[in-house]
């Protein structure tokens, strides 16, 4: 039975704990005494403490983020009760900063804040020697600082055969970000450190020789170091196979000729590009400590949507302090037209530690007390605009975001301003359903179709025809008739393996 036990409650089963196997591959000499237990978040509590405890462990180290602190703290008062005698270790963004008073703060033996890689093998030499005063003598938390990356063993044999076939593999060829955007935790990590590009890119070569596909960079700026940059992408380019997929966050007013040259060279759909636009708004972008050139960005935009194959998802975030939701659309709007794939529209988080916090007398900035502590209300968004807001940001996701209904999209605002006719659609489709979950596709194509018809006053047979256009672009859906019309019958099309969101705004006409 392994000594130590490295836990954590992910999101979903398909996503893999990346800040696990950094642990487990820099634990030195006790890396045999231990192993993973990886639990997703909507698992009975009960059925994870059983988990952990069936392996006896003397540690137990558990990864705390903002989706999973309420879950895990009640893992933890259960093996509390059960086995006071198991050492629990906790480390994780969610614990790292603003850490008294947290319940689960209170369950732990200890805390380690920050970059724990090499912290955490430190501390279980103590807490598994013979020592007892060097045990008694370790404070409940202990920061770890920034470890040397050169130091570090990188964790990339530890994706599973079974990962690499059902799971998202991360990687990352740096650390740290330049920016200091006041909602962001990195902004608490200015410097940029870079693994070795070498030895980084002969882990890549082993997932590749084990038949990896998916490489989700977690790099806050992907494209910062352009020599850096250049060399991945070549790297992957020149041994490119069917299937491969590459996910990027990057600094979206930058993009040299260089990286325009080689991105030109990759496959329709097989690289997205993360952009976190935020705002467009000059006055909001000062007053978080944002920089961004905006003409820069749109160009750059422009040229990735005109003249490359590269997925762009694109963030703006509501409540920042300063705007409000006429700037936002102003924003969106301008965003809309820069034809990104993908725009995620997310509600400002209070994170612990973000310096956001300096905002909050001047703005009325005021956050759920429970995670992940979205924004209800500030000074510029009052509460019921607000909770607008946040349906426009689901069904948005829904009914853009999917692919599914791309044709229908210009029909709904033709040469109207996009945010102003989505939020139409969408103050109607709550009205109706008074919901923003559990929709079924033909449910919300119906709607979609009723709104053409009624308050955008698209002829019947437009609209009809462009909702079967839609429907049928992508194999694999049950017939759909939508009520009012017969011509909008079709018969089910063949099955397609097609499924993700790249894919469905890849066939797009």
């Amino acid at each position: 039975m392994p000594d130590i036990v490295l836990a954590t409650l992910n999101a979903k089963y398909i996503h893999s704990s990346f800040g696990l196997r950094y642990l487990l591959a820099n634990l030195g000499a006790l890396r045999e005494r231990a192993c993973i237990a990886e639990f997703q978040i909507n698992q009975a509590p009960l059925e994870i403490v059983e988990a952990v405890l069936a392996h006896e462990p003397r540690i137990v180290g558990f990864g705390v983020y903002i989706w999973n602190v309420v879950q895990t703290t009640e893992v933890l008062g259960m093996l509390r009760r059960l086995r006071p005698e198991i050492r629990i270790v906790l480390g994780g963004p969610e614990v790292s900063y603003e850490w008294d008073g947290q319940p689960i703060v209170a369950l732990a033996d200890h805390v380690i804040t920050g970059e724990a890689d090499l912290k955490f093998a430190e501390v279980c030499a103590v807490l598994l020697g013979e020592d007892v005063a060097a045990r008694a003598a370790l404070p409940k938390v202990m920061p770890a600082g920034l470890p040397a990356l050169e130091r570090l063993v990188l964790p990339y044999d530890l994706y599973t055969e079974s990962d690499l076939a059902h799971r998202i593999l991360y990687v990352e060829a740096s650390r740290g970000c330049p920016f200091t955007c006041e909602f962001c935790l990195s902004s608490l990590d200015v410097p940029v450190r870079a693994f070795a590009l070498e030895a980084f890119l002969q882990a890549m070569q082993g997932l590749l020789d084990r038949g990896a596909l998916t490489f989700k960079f977690v790099d806050r700026t992907f494209n910062l170091h352009l020599p850096t940059s250049l060399a991945i992408l070549r790297f992957f380019l020149d041994r490119w196979r069917d299937g491969m997929f590459l996910h990027f966050e990057m600094v979206p007013d930058r993009l040299p000729d260089q990286l325009r040259g080689i991105i030109r060279e990759f496959p329709a759909g097989a690289v997205q590009f993360e952009v976190g636009i935020q705002t467009f708004d000059e006055a909001t972008s000062k007053n978080i400590s944002r920089r961004q050139n905006l003409t820069r960005l749109e160009d750059n935009l422009l040229f990735l949507r005109d003249q490359t194959g590269i997925h762009v998802h694109a963030d703006l975030i509501v409540g920042l302090p300063g705007e409000d939701v006429a700037s936002f659309g102003r924003g969106f709007d301008r965003l809309v037209k820069m034809g990104p794939q993908e725009i995620q529209v997310g509600i400002l988080k209070r994170l612990r530690g973000t310096p956001i916090v300096r905002h909050d007398m001047e703005f009325q900035m005021k956050y759920s007390p429970v995670p992940p502590y979205e924004m209800l209300e500030n000074r510029d968004i009052p509460f019921v605009e607000m909770q607008r807001m946040r349906r426009f940001a689901r069904y948005w996701d829904l009914v853009a975001n999917s692919g599914n209904f791309t044709g229908v999209l210009a029909l709904l605002w033709q040469d109207k301003s996009p945010f102003a006719a989505f939020m139409a659609f969408a103050d109607s489709l709550y009205v109706k359903l008074r919901r923003t979950h559990q929709i079924a596709l033909p449910v919300l194509a119906q709607a979609l179709f009723d709104h053409l018809t009624g308050a955008c006053a698209v002829p019947l047979d437009l609209a009809a025809a462009t909702m079967m256009q839609d429907w049928n672009r992508l194999p694999g859906r049950e017939s759909l008739r939508l009520s009012g019309t017969k011509a909008a019958e079709t018969e089910a099309p063949k099955r397609s393996t097609a499924g993700s969101r790249q894919a469905r705004h890849l066939t797009q006409a």
